[in-house]
């Protein structure tokens, strides 16, 4: 093998290896935010990012209740003040969301969603217990 081939392998190993780390980190899944309790509850917001917003919805199947929030043109929507009450009309829930997608942890039972965003409230009824359910909000 000439000096020539010897030193270009050389360099395209060593180029390959200070690569890796990022190589790797590039290939890392995005984790979602942290989860937050409240009282029996708890919820995480985000999705804000491509990257989050793929790991929040391939989070969705592992939790009871995922809210989604965005305009009526679909355009994603943050920033939506939240309030999850119980079949007694208590409140189970109450929170700002800070990005289009949230994943929350609730026990079985029934409850309304209320969403309000720029004024107009929205409101859904689910049922928890059977499988993920979602709650679509369109303002």
């Amino acid at each position: 093998m000439h000096a020539f081939s010897r030193t270009l392998l050389r360099t395209a190993a060593l180029c390959a290896c200070a690569a890796a780390p990022w190589m790797a980190q590039a290939q890392t899944p995005a984790v979602a935010p942290a989860m937050k309790v409240q009282d029996a509850g708890r919820y995480v917001c985000g999705g804000v990012g491509s990257d989050e917003s793929v790991a929040m919805r391939a989070a969705m199947k592992d939790h009871p209740l995922s809210l989604l929030f965005a305009r009526a043109s679909g355009a994603y929507l943050a920033d939506v003040d939240v309030m999850v009450k119980d079949d007694k009309g208590g409140t189970a829930l109450a929170m700002r969301a800070s990005g289009p997608v949230c994943l929350v942890d609730l026990p079985a039972g029934r409850y309304t969603v209320e969403a309000a965003s720029e004024g107009v409230t929205k409101s859904q009824a689910v049922t928890l217990g059977a499988g993920a359910k979602t709650a679509d909000f369109r303002f």
